[in-house]
Formats: structure tokens, sequence, C-alpha cells
């Protein structure tokens, strides 16, 4: 007999039936169940990367680059605005005796005039002529004329002086107004590049910043340089403070104006200044109580300590300490005094 055969491609009778069409549909229904779980925050998305310490670091150094030229520039202008304003003052209590002794002049002139040529000579001067030798009346009204054309020089004299110091008050003045509009404008620059740095110095973490102590120099040091190092020395962990000179809180320029100060050597707290104000010196040459500058525009400067170290107010946020000079560009060095 022949044997029967079950018809290609059937289903055995009681096993299930998977169309392709339902897989489909399963796959669609596992997707959009995964995604509702994502919505709900069942399954945990990356989420992005909050910025670390350093980071932030970075952001306020790269911003600080921005602001110190700034700072700089308004410290010159105000270290000009001050030498200024002396000399104005000076010059206005010489100018306040000149106006006295020229009006005082232009009276003695005046009653010459009224005693010799108007209402004639005095009783003194006409018993002088009249007991006066011939031989000598020619040399006392000689000397009268000359006496009159004295006082006369005179008063042009202190007029030429006063009209002098009348026209550097003036230049000294507008100078002044000049500087004192730029200051405003520098501080209101200084405002705003300053609330940027707050907000970055906001979010980080608080915490205790500790900085290292001068370490001991060795070599060739002068007088002064050890006075210098030894102050500035002592004002690791201060605070940054722009503007400042001490003695709790400074700005790069004001620490080392400073420093030098106690060594009876005055620097103007500016930078540029600072440069012109010493000695240059190469960077194979440079020793201890050097000042280092930094970037084409010296708008940083510390106190050089030997082997790549300094002491120097960093910025905002970052008190006086000792670092590497290798962590900027080095524009040179300069010895003070």
């Amino acid at each position: 007999m022949p044997v029967a055969t079950m018809p290609p491609h059937r289903h055995a009778p009681g096993s299930p039936v998977r169309p392709r069409g339902l897989r489909r549909v399963a796959r669609r229904l596992i997707v959009l169940v995964a995604a509702a779980a994502v919505g709900a925050g069942m399954i945990a998305v990356p989420a992005q990367a909050e910025p670390t310490v350093d980071e932030i670091e970075a952001q306020i150094d790269k911003k600080w680059e921005e602001l110190e030229p700034t700072i700089e520039k308004y410290n010159k202008v105000r270290a000009q605005l001050a030498v200024n304003r002396k000399k104005s003052s000076e010059l206005q209590k010489k100018i306040e005796p000149l106006a006295l002794q020229s009006e005082l002049a232009l009276n003695r002139v005046g009653d010459l005039a009224s005693r010799y040529y108007m209402s004639g000579p005095s009783q003194e001067i006409g018993a002088l002529l009249v007991s006066a030798k011939p031989d000598t009346l020619t040399e006392q009204l000689t000397l009268l004329d000359r006496l009159a054309s004295q006082e006369r020089k005179q008063v042009e004299g202190v007029l030429a002086v006063r009209a002098k110091y009348d026209g550097e008050k003036q230049k000294l003045d507008a100078l002044i107004a000049t500087q004192t509009k730029q200051q405003s404008e520098l501080a209101a620059k200084k405002k705003q590049i300053d609330a940027e740095i707050k907000k970055l110095e906001a979010s980080m973490p608080k915490t205790t910043v500790k900085t290292a102590g001068c370490p001991t120099i060795n070599g060739v040091v002068s007088v002064a340089a050890r006075k210098a190092i030894k102050t500035a020395c002592q004002q690791v962990g201060d605070p940054y403070v722009w503007g400042a000179t001490g003695p709790n809180s400074f700005d790069c320029s004001g620490l080392t104006q400073y420093a030098y100060k106690s060594a009876g050597i005055y620097l103007t707290h500016h930078t540029g200044d600072q440069w012109n104000e010493g000695k240059a010196v190469s960077r194979a040459d440079a020793r201890a109580g050097d000042l280092v500058f930094f970037y084409s525009g010296l708008s940083h400067v510390g106190l050089y300590l030997g082997n790549n170290q300094m002491v120097h107010a960093p910025r905002a946020g970052k008190p006086v300490q000792v670092s590497s000079i290798n962590t900027m560009p080095v524009a040179g060095f300069r010895r003070p005094g």
C-alpha cells in the first residue's frame, strides 16, 4: 500500500501559528513602551556632565586675561591722576603768593606815579633835592627814574611768572578732567567683566585654599631684594582685590609695589610703569627679587624667587601665593633700584 504523506509547508495539528504581521506589531509595541518608560523616568538616560572645578577655573583664567589689562590700565590712569592732582595743588600754592606779590607791586608803581608825576615830589624828596649838591642832583633824579623803572620790571616779571603757572595749571586741570572721565569709563568696563567672573565663581564648590610659603632663597640677593621678598612672602594667603596695595589685600602690581616700598624703593602702581622703572635683565641672569612680567601687554607681574618660582597675586578668587612662572607667557624681567 502506498504511504500517506503530509502536504508540504503545513503546521502539525495543535502547533501555534505566528504570522509575520504579528511580529511586526509586537516590535512596534516594544518601541512604544520603551519610549514611554524613558518619558516617565523609568529608564535612565545619560545626562550632560557638569563642568569640573578645573574646567571652571580654566574659564575664569581665560576671562581674567581679558579683565587684568583693564584693571592695570585703570591703575595707570589712577596713578597719573594722583600725580597730576598733586602738581596742580603745588602750583596753586605758588600762584597765591604771586597774585598778592603782583598786586602789591602794582600798588607801589601807582604810588610812585602819583607822588612823582601827578602831585610832585613828596616833602622828603623835596628836602633831598634842595640839600643835594649840584653835581649829585642829576644822579638823584636818575636814581628816582631808575627806581620807577625797576618797579615796572618787577611787576612785569611777577605777571610773567604768574601767567606761566596759570597756563600750566590750566593744562593740568584739563588733563585731570580727561583722566577722571577715563577712570569712570574703565571702572564701568571692569564692573561688567567682573560680573561675568562672579557668575563663574558662584558655580564653584566652596573649598579652603592652602598656599605654600616661599622657598628658601639661595644665591646673590641684594639687601633691598631680601626685604622685598620677605615682605611679599608674609602676604601669602592674603586675598586678591583689584586696585589694592595692602596691607591686607593686593592686586598684582599692588603686591610688588608694597614689597619694594618696605625696602625704600617706590614703584608706580601699574605694571607698565614698573617695567620702565627697573633695569632690564635677561632670563638667564634673573635672580631672586627681580620682577617678572607676563603677556605682550605687560598685564601681570610677580616677584621672582629663582628656580622658575614667584610670589604673586594671581587674580580674584586666588590669594597671594607661590607658583611657577611657566603657567603664563613670560614677557621679561626687570630689577628695581
